[in-house]
């Protein structure tokens, strides 16, 4: 249901930015993309499954008050929070890439990634959040498009130094599934999950799994886990 949220929104926003008068396709899906909202359903299947578990609705941020401290910047926006009786329970993202443009959107998500985790938890050490406050639950959800292009075997840039084996010629979504499982490794964030959906099989919901440790069910096991930990603590 929520992968095929987000092809029917990308499709719904992109028809809309061809409308008002932009008829190129990387133009077209980057006004799409940018336009918001098409993560939703991924945002409303995590509160509904914690709701089911036992939190309230009223400890879960998808709408308003987003914005956590940060220790390099001032804040920074999360898709979705978990605040239970003044502490930070859990912040998760949910991003998503379409082609035809992977080369730099693929750059940019990563060091946003990468940042995004090294702030937070930079800021957690300097009690950001509180002393002694709790260690937060941190999640990362990518979406990618599964396509040639994002299949296909990419040549790296290496001009004074090789690159780690594992990067010569691996893919797009071969670099996404690296990245989130060295996100996790090095404890960046404590779950992650990748999926990839074709533009024909998205709308319908249908999606693949890469990778057998980054799965929707394992980051949401995590999430619930986590979260009915911290609640029972403080009762």
């Amino acid at each position: 249901m929520a992968v095929g949220h987000y092809w029917r929104t990308l499709d719904d926003q992109a028809t809309k930015q061809k409308e008002r008068g932009g008829d190129d396709v990387d133009t077209g899906h980057r006004g799409a993309v940018t336009g918001g909202k098409q993560m939703w359903g991924f945002c409303k299947l995590v509160s509904e499954l914690l709701q089911e578990n036992g939190l309230a609705a009223s400890h879960i941020h998808l709408d308003t008050k987003l914005d956590l401290p940060g220790y390099y910047r001032a804040s920074k926006t999360w898709d979705m929070l978990v605040v239970h009786d003044g502490e930070l329970v859990a912040a998760v993202e949910f991003k998503s890439q379409r082609g035809p443009s992977f080369g730099n959107n693929f750059n940019n998500r990563s060091e946003e990634a990468i940042g995004t985790g090294v702030d937070l938890w930079t800021a957690y050490r300097e009690e950001a959040f509180g002393k002694k406050a709790p260690r937060p639950f941190l999640g990362w959800l990518m979406l990618l498009e599964n396509c040639p292009k994002s299949r296909s075997p990419v040549r790296p840039k290496a001009s004074h130094f090789d690159v780690f084996p594992e990067f010569r010629g691996a893919s797009y979504a071969k670099r996404y599934e690296l990245l989130l499982r060295r996100l996790v490794l090095e404890r960046l964030y404590d779950g992650a999950a990748f999926l990839m959906a074709t533009e024909r099989e998205g709308p319908r919901g249908r999606f693949t799994e890469p990778a057998e440790d980054l799965t929707v069910r394992g980051l949401l096991a995590g999430i619930i886990g986590h979260v009915g930990a911290q609640v029972a603590r403080r009762r």
